[in-house]
């Protein structure tokens, strides 16, 4: 029996049932999927603003601000890219049974922690050891 067969929608997993059992993985592939999908129409929207706002604007005050909307527009998009780069990251995660486990300790992801960020491959510990490292590194 598939998983999406019994998850009813308002599943949220929960600390009692088995880590990453069948149910908590088909949530967290469908929230990502969500999240992806979600992204992906924002990403052609924001082409479709930048196709109509590349007319020519003879005001030079007017091109500038539209130049630096169009910038702004272009880092989102970067973002947005590097994100559905990490969600697609998880989705083959959760295919190899990888899912859920820190990438440096081994232990299990806390579940609010991947509700709140499903493309977190740290525990919370590891991630700001983590952050401290590249900290001390970045003052270096």
């Amino acid at each position: 029996m598939k998983a999406e067969s019994f998850l009813p929608d308002d599943y949220r997993p929960a600390e009692d049932e088995p880590f990453m059992n069948e149910r908590q993985l088909e949530y967290f592939r469908r929230k990502l999927i969500t999240w992806k999908q979600d992204l992906l129409s924002q990403s052609s929207e924001t082409i479709d603003n930048l196709q109509d706002s590349a007319r020519s604007v003879p005001d030079l005050a007017d091109r500038a601000s539209e130049e630096t909307d169009r910038a702004l527009e272009l880092r989102t998009r970067d973002r947005q890219r590097k994100l559905v780069a990490k969600i697609d990251a998880a989705l083959r995660r959760i295919e190899n049974g990888e899912y859920g486990y820190c990438e440096v300790t081994g232990e299990p992801i806390s579940l609010k922690r991947l509700d709140a960020r499903p493309i977190a491959t740290m525990t919370l510990e590891a991630q700001e050891r983590h952050e401290r490292r590249e900290k001390v590194h970045r003052d270096d």
